[in-house]
C-alpha cells in the first residue's frame, strides 16, 4: 500500500515534477491536487535516509516549509505556508506518506498495513498523536479550513480515519486530499468474475436489499447509530483520487457508483443500506462499535480511467499530472469538479 524510494531521476523535482506550473493557483483543483501529491512525494523521501536531501524542493515550490517532522511517528510531517497566505491556501499541511518497504522500519509499515485491512488503524499509537498535534494547530489557527489532511495508499487510510474522526468528534471540517485510498472489500472479486453490467447492479441492489431490511429489524440500533454519524459527516467532503486499474482502491470506485445506481432505482433503499456493511453489523453482535472508513455520506471522486496514462496506476506520480494528461477534458468529468456523491442535501 505505497511506494518504495530508491535514489532515481524520479526522485528530483527539477526532472521528475509538475512542468505545467510556474506559479500555485491556490483556488485551482487541478494545482490543489498537484500541490498535495508534490508534498506527499517530499513527505516519503524526507522519511528515507538516503534520500531525505531531495525532498525539500518538493514542498518549496509551493512556498512551503517543513514545520515539524515528527521524530519515531515519520508516518506524517506538517508543511506550513508563508505568511501572510493566500485566501485558498493552506496554513499547515499534515501529509501522510504510502507504505515504504525499503525503509528502516518496513515491518512497522507492515503492521499497519494489516490494521487497515482489519480496519484498527485507530487503535495505532501514530493516531492518538496526530490528533494531539491536529488539537495543538487548532490553538494557533482560527479555522479548519486551514488545515489540510493529505495522503497516499497507507497515509490515505490515516488521513480519513483521522478526518472523520475530527469531523464526528469535534465537529472540525479539514480539507482532505486521498489518493489511492486503500478499501477492502469484495469488489475486485465480484468485478474478476466479469460479470454483466446488468447483473452486476442487480447483485448490488439485492445486497442493498438485504441491509435495508436488516436495518429495519435485526440491526436496527445499529442503523440508527449509523444515521447518527452520517448526519455528523455529511458536511464533511473529502477528495478521493482513484484509478480503476488499481485493485487497492477498487472498492472505493464500487461502493460509490453501485450506491448511485441502486439510489437511482430504488432511493428509500439506498438511502438508509449505504450507511451499513456486513462487517460492521457482525461486529455489533459483539458489542464493537467499528465503522467501515468508506462509508461516507459525502465525497468527491477523481477516478482515472485505464487508457489514460501508462504511469503505475497506484503510483503517486501520476496525481501530479495535468488534467488533459489524465484524460479528465476528454472523459466527460469535470476537472475542477470531479463527481460529487451526497447522501442528502447539507441542511
Amino acid at each position: 500500500m505505497g511506494s518504495n524510494c530508491e535514489s532515481t531521476d524520479n526522485d528530483s523535482f527539477n526532472i521528475a515534477g509538475p512542468k505545467d506550473m510556474t506559479d500555485i493557483n491556490w483556488g485551482s483543483e487541478e494545482h490543489r491536487r498537484c500541490a498535495a501529491a508534490c508534498i506527499l512525494k517530499g513527505t516519503s523521501l524526507h522519511a528515507h535516509e538516503n534520500n531525505n536531501g531531495l525532498a525539500p524542493p518538493w514542498w518549496e515550490k509551493f512556498n512551503l516549509e517543513l514545520f515539524k517532522e515528527l521524530k519515531g511517528h515519520d508516518q506524517f510531517m506538517y508543511a506550513a505556508g508563508d505568511q501572510p497566505r493566500p485566501k485558498s491556501a493552506p496554513a499547515y499541511i499534515i501529509a501522510f506518506r504510502g507504505t515504504m518497504l525499503k525503509h528502516s522500519k518496513p515491518l512497522l509499515d507492515l503492521y499497519h498495513d494489516i490494521k487497515v485491512v482489519i480496519n484498527d488503524l485507530r487503535k495505532c499509537s501514530h493516531f492518538d498523536r496526530v490528533l494531539t498535534e491536529i488539537r495543538g494547530l487548532m490553538v494557533e489557527t482560527t479555522s479548519a479550513a486551514a488545515v489540510w489532511l493529505v495522503g497516499h495508499s497507507l497515509g490515505a487510510a490515516f488521513a480519513l480515519d483521522v478526518g472523520r474522526h475530527m469531523m464526528i468528534q469535534e465537529n472540525l471540517n479539514f480539507h482532505t486530499f486521498l489518493f489511492n485510498p486503500p478499501q477492502v472489500s469484495m469488489g475486485p472479486a465480484i468485478n474478476w468474475l466479469h460479470l454483466p453490467q446488468e447483473a452486476k447492479k442487480d447483485l448490488y441492489a439485492f445486497s442493498y436489499f438485504v441491509k435495508c431490511a436488516l436495518g429495519k429489524t435485526l440491526m436496527k440500533s445499529h442503523r440508527n447509530r449509523m444515521e447518527e454519524i452520517f448526519e455528523k459527516l455529511l458536511p464533511w467532503e473529502p477528495q478521493l483520487y482513484v484509478h480503476e486499474g488499481d485493485i487497492i482502491c477498487q472498492g472505493f470506485i464500487d461502493y460509490f457508483e453501485m450506491r448511485q445506481q441502486v439510489d437511482e432505482r430504488f432511493h428509500r433503499v439506498a438511502e438508509s443500506a449505504m450507511m451499513m456493511s456486513y462487517r460492521d453489523m457482525a461486529s455489533s453482535v459483539f458489542r464493537e462499535n467499528k465503522q467501515q472508513p468508506h462509508l461516507l455520506p459525502t465525497a468527491r471522486l477523481w477516478k482515472v480511467t485505464k487508457e489514460s496514462h501508462n504511469e503505475d496506476p497506484h503510483g503517486l506520480k501520476q496525481w501530479w499530472m495535468s488534467n488533459v494528461a489524465l484524460g479528465w477534458s476528454s472523459s466527460g468529468l469535470d476537472p475542477e469538479l470531479g463527481k460529487l456523491y451526497r447522501w442528502r442535501p447539507v441542511q
